[in-house]
């Protein structure tokens, strides 16, 4: 995806590899749970055997993501009624998602989603991570861009509306708005 340059100055970018579904940079291994169960579709956007393509960046204001994957499904807009907010749980990190309003993009089903996850480490210690997701379906594929941030980081952080305006350039650029 072509919209690399739209990042700020001092990003890191590599081409993503492996099991990269929203889920899973959220810091949810492959055996994770969500309650309601139905609702984890709306995260677990890459079919194992499907190739990703894209890129994910760091720098001071978290960890971007941005991929496109092939997918025969579309939005399924009863999930968007019945998941505003539900948990997702896996090994030692749970974390609560909660929609939020996703940019309107023309020819393509969209959906925003801001995930607060917690991991309990040894001595029960707690670390914290937050995370926003914005997807759209178009025909044929699944767009997603994921802003991966530290609360307790001294940076500033991406927020919501950057993920949002490079999700809507993400899928210009490939032909789908």
């Amino acid at each position: 995806m072509r919209v690399r340059t739209e990042l700020p100055t001092g990003y890191e970018v590599a081409d993503l590899v492996g099991r990269t579904s929203p889920l899973a940079v959220w810091g949810f291994g492959p055996q994770w749970s969500a309650d309601p169960p139905q609702c984890g579709a709306l995260a677990d956007l890459v079919p194992s055997d499907e190739p990703v393509h894209g890129w994910s960046a760091s720098g001071p204001g978290g960890i971007v993501y941005a991929a496109i994957v092939d997918s025969a499904g579309g939005l399924d807009s009863a999930l968007v009624d019945e998941c505003g907010v539900w948990t997702v749980s896996a090994g030692h990190t749970s974390g609560l998602v909660t929609l939020v309003a996703a940019p309107v993009i023309e020819g393509a089903a969209t959906v925003g989603m801001v995930t607060e996850a917690t991991t309990v480490v040894e001595g029960g210690t707690e670390t914290h991570s937050r995370a926003a997701t914005f997807s759209a379906y178009l025909s044929g594929h699944v767009v997603y861009v994921t802003i991966v941030t530290d609360p307790g980081s001294p940076d500033p952080a991406l927020g919501q509306d950057f993920a949002a305006a490079l999700l809507a350039n993400a899928v210009s650029a490939v032909g789908g708005g």
